[in-house]
């Protein structure tokens, strides 16, 4: 069976709410599977592109994440951060977090005991198990605290490691947010509201079992991974499996397992081979016109490893030297252009082909709402991209 290149676009437009707007944050955040949360504002500026508008999007990104808790921050695929509807969580915690945590406690383990400042620590894993739990104690009787609070209750937080000893960029530094890391991908503290605004990155901790009662629901590892890759098949396919397993981070036989609990079907990708869920081979009607302006690291232009079919010949200025995507403009499932900030507020657009006169003015019509809805607000990218740095005037 083959599925068409018009066909994946008219899905990803219908699917990933950039035609038809999200009637909630929750249905946005649900229709890409997680937001991309490693930069703050991405998480508003992805919800606001997946909503009508009008809609008080910081307002109910906060609703959700911090009053109703219907969405929770989450380390999991790739040592990224999301946010992502609570019953996604726990297969995320589950699939991917817990490999990451077990993988990440030997290196603090190992970094502690080798480049330990101004000493190593002697017995790095029960030193570690110990520290973790006087911050998480000190956390409970807190209900709620910041690293640098935690680290006045438990001192051993300002053990230092010093990085690239004898390297041009060395550094040494404190292993707080290394040790708070650690808590949060094993699951057991959570990533509260931030100190500032929308755009901070200081947030409060609390213990995961107090901000989501009870916690997140536990799921057998091979039962989350099945479940996430269905997930994913749904809003991002047809795909090649190697895209699943870039989005993941699972290994091959991680991978493999996944799919095998999940009724696929051999599907031809333009001379590529993919897989679709088998009880989603009808065509998606292709939805009316649409275009969007999507942020920096938006889920959307993250939710595969081979780029080629939406990006086209634009990679080289969208994306930095670590693969993260800039800023992008979007018209009907393909990438054609980029946008930045500049200092003035005023959105500045660099169209990278002509999508047609009507497209053109829908995005100059979408920059202006995007304009004012930031009003005073500045944003800039955390991984700056070489067209965004152009556009913005570099700052």
């Amino acid at each position: 069976m083959k599925i068409s290149l018009a066909q994946r676009r008219a899905r990803l437009g219908v699917r990933h709410r950039l035609a038809t707007p999200s009637a909630t944050v929750e249905d946005a955040a649900a229709g890409v599977v997680a937001l991309h949360a490693t930069d703050p504002a991405s998480v508003y500026l992805a919800a606001w592109a997946r909503t009508p508008a009008g809609t008080d999007v910081v307002g109910e990104v906060e609703r959700a994440l911090y009053e109703d808790r219907t969405l929770v921050r989450l380390l999991g695929m790739r040592r990224t951060v999301f946010v992502l509807d609570v019953a996604t969580a726990a297969l995320v915690q589950a699939g991917c977090a817990a490999d990451i945590a077990v993988r990440q406690r030997k290196l603090l383990e190992q970094h502690l005991g080798t480049i330990g400042h101004p000493t190593n620590v002697e017995d790095p894993p029960r030193w570690l198990a110990d520290v973790a739990v006087s911050v998480e104690k000190a956390l409970r009787a807190r209900g709620s605290a910041t690293a640098q609070e935690l680290a006045g209750d438990e001192p051993r937080l300002r053990q230092q490691l010093h990085m690239a000893k004898g390297k041009p960029y060395g550094a040494i530094g404190n292993v707080t947010s290394r040790v708070l890391f650690q808590l949060a991908v094993e699951g057991r503290i959570v990533r509260g509201r931030p100190r500032g605004s929308w755009l901070s990155t200081q947030y409060v901790w609390a213990p995961l079992d107090g901000w989501l009662p009870g916690g997140l629901p536990e799921v057998p590892a091979a039962e989350a991974r099945a479940e996430l890759a269905r997930r994913w098949l749904h809003a991002f396919g047809p795909a090649p499996v190697s895209d699943l397993r870039w989005w993941t981070g699972w290994t091959a036989t991680q991978t493999k397992q996944a799919l095998a609990a999940v009724d696929t079907t051999d599907v031809d990708l333009d001379g590529e081979p993919g897989l679709v869920l088998s009880d989603d081979l009808g065509p998606v009607p292709e939805p009316e016109p649409w275009v969007a302006l999507l942020p920096a690291l938006d889920p959307t232009a993250m939710g595969w490893s081979a780029r080629d079919w939406y990006v086209g010949p634009h990679r080289a200025a969208l994306f930095d030297r670590s693969g993260n995507i800039g800023p992008t403009v979007w018209a009907d499932g393909r990438v054609v252009g980029a946008w930045a900030q500049q200092p003035s507020g005023e959105i500045a657009l660099r169209l990278l082909e002509d999508p047609g006169r009507e497209r053109t003015a829908a995005v100059e019509a979408e920059a202006a709402r995007l304009q004012t809805w930031l009003g005073e607000t500045r944003v800039v990218p955390k991984f700056r991209t070489p067209v965004e740095r152009e556009l913005s005037g570099g700052g």
